[in-house]
C-alpha cells in the first residue's frame, strides 16, 4: 500500500538531511511543510507519517502533538533536553531522534510505524465504507444498522453460550432537542470498554449491547455513565438469554416505558390540560396513521401480495387505530396499532383460530409492545411487520407439515 509521509520544519537543510534516509519507493508519497503552512494543510495529516523538526521550534511542535491523533509522530530534536523529550513522548510521539541517531537506527524505526500508517490507513477505508452504508454514523463509531447487529449478537452470544445484557437509552420529551447533537453518544462511547455495542434507533435514542454482561452488573456499569450524561435521560434493561432478537427488543423497550412512564405520570395534570392535551395527542396520532402506518402497511401487502400461498393480507385503518390481518381458511393474525393515552403507542399482536374441534391452535403467542409515539416510524414498524409476516407464515406451514406427515 502506498505510504504518505509529512515532513515539518522551518529549516530546508533538515529536509535535504532526513529524506535520503527514509530510502522511499516510487509509490510514497511525501510532502514538505513549514509550521505556518499546516492550518490550511492539516486535512493532509490523516493516514500519514509524520516527522517534525523541532529544533525552531519546541512549542509549535508540541502543540502539533496535541491536535494529531491515530497517527505515528517522530520528533527530531538538535538537544537532548530531558524535559522536552518526555513532553513530547507523553503527548503522543512514538520516537525522538537526534543527529546522533545512526541510519540504521531510523531505517529500524521507520519500518513499523510506516506499517501502523498502512494499518490506519485500511482502517479508515473500512471505516468510509461502513459510514457510506450507514452501518455507523459519520462522527464516530454509532451503529446505525440495529437490526443486523442484534441478530449477529445475539446468535453469537448464544453459540458461545455468554451472557449480555441490551440497555434502551432515552431522553425524555423536554430534553431530546436540548441536548446536543452526538452528546448523549460521544459520553457513552468515551466510558463503554471496546466489546460493547451502542446502536441507534431513532433521535436522541439507542441500545446498548453489554457483552459478558449480567443483568445487575449492566445496571451497576450504567449507573456509572448515568452520572456523566445531561439530565432528562432514561434507560431500560433486558438480559439476552435464550431470546430473539424481537424478544429482546420488546422487552428493553417495555421496561424504558416504564422508567419513563413514572416520571411522566408524577406531573401536573389538571382536568382542562388533561382534555386540551389528549385532544392534541390523538388529532397528531391519527395523523401519523396516514403518514406512516397507512403507507407501510400498504408497501408490505404489496411486497407480499401472491407471494404467501394460502395468506391472505388485509388493512385497514380508522381514527385512533390501524390494522393489518393475515388470514387463511383456519387461522387469522391480528396486528393492531392503538395509542390509549398521551405518550404511549400500543402494538398488539393477537392470533386466533375457526372455532372448529379439527382446526388446533397455532403454536405463537399473543405479544404486546409499549413504544412511544416518535418511534412510531417506517424502519422499526417494517421490521416489526417482517417478522409478524415470518413468525406467522413459519408457525402455519409447520402445522399443515406436521398434519400431513
Amino acid at each position: 500500500m502506498q505510504n504518505k509521509i509529512i515532513l515539518v520544519s522551518d529549516d530546508s537543510d533538515f529536509f535535504e538531511y532526513i529524506i535520503p534516509k527514509l530510502k522511499l519507493r516510487k509509490s510514497d508519497e511525501l510532502f514538505c511543510f513549514k509550521f505556518g503552512d499546516l492550518p490550511d494543510k492539516i486535512h493532509m495529516l490523516s493516514s500519514s507519517l509524520l516527522i517534525i523538526n523541532s529544533a525552531c521550534n519546541p512549542e509549535q511542535t508540541l502543540q502539533l502533538l496535541d491536535m494529531v491523533i491515530d497517527m505515528p509522530v517522530i520528533v527530531f530534536g538538535f538537544n537532548n533536553d530531558d524535559e522536552f523529550v518526555i513532553e513530547t513522548y507523553k503527548r503522543g510521539a512514538l520516537a525522538y531522534f537526534t543527529p546522533d541517531v545512526s541510519d540504521a537506527e531510523i531505517e529500524a524505526k521507520l519500518l513499523p510505524f510506516l506499517n501502523l500508517v498502512s494499518s490506519f490507513k485500511k482502517s479508515a477505508l473500512y471505516r468510509e465504507m461502513l459510514v457510506q452504508n450507514k452501518i455507523i454514523a459519520k462522527s464516530n463509531e454509532v451503529f446505525l444498522d440495529f437490526t443486523n447487529i442484534l441478530e449477529r449478537e445475539i446468535e453469537q452470544t448464544k453459540k458461545n453460550s455468554a451472557t449480555a445484557t441490551l440497555v434502551a437509552i432515552s431522553a425524555d420529551e423536554n430534553s431530546k432537542f436540548i441536548i446536543q447533537p452526538n452528546q448523549l453518544e460521544t459520553i457513552i462511547l468515551n466510558n463503554i470498554r471496546k466489546n460493547d455495542i451502542l446502536m441507534a434507533y431513532a433521535f436522541n435514542k439507542y441500545f446498548l449491547l453489554l457483552n459478558n454482561t449480567g443483568l445487575d452488573k449492566a445496571k451497576e456499569i450504567w449507573s456509572i455513565i448515568e452520572k456523566k450524561l445531561p439530565e432528562g435521560i432514561y434507560s431500560g434493561f433486558a438480559a439476552v438469554c435464550n431470546k430473539n432478537r424481537q424478544q429482546v427488543v420488546n422487552e428493553v423497550l417495555n421496561d424504558l416505558h416504564k422508567a419513563m412512564s413514572k416520571v411522566n405520570f408524577s406531573g401536573d395534570f389538571s382536568k382542562n390540560s388533561n382534555i386540551s392535551n389528549f385532544k392534541n395527542f390523538r388529532k397528531e396520532f391519527d395523523k401519523k396513521i396516514m403518514r406512516v402506518v397507512s403507507p407501510s402497511f400498504y408497501h408490505i401487502q404489496q411486497a407480499y401480495n401472491d407471494k404467501l400461498f394460502g395468506i391472505k393480507i388485509e388493512q385497514g385503518s380508522g381514527e385512533g387505530y390501524g390494522v393489518l390481518y393475515l388470514k387463511t381458511d383456519e387461522h387469522t393474525a391480528c396486528f393492531r396499532i392503538t395509542s390509549p393515552g398521551f405518550s404511549t403507542v400500543n402494538i398488539d399482536i393477537s392470533y386466533n383460530s375457526a372455532d372448529n374441534d379439527n382446526v388446533r391452535s397455532l403454536n405463537l403467542e399473543q405479544k404486546h409492545i409499549t413504544i412511544e409515539p416518535e418511534e412510531l416510524e417506517p424502519g422499526l414498524l417494517d421490521d416489526l411487520l417482517e417478522e409478524f409476516i415470518q413468525e406467522f407464515k413459519t408457525a402455519v406451514s409447520a402445522q399443515f407439515l406436521e398434519e400431513r406427515g
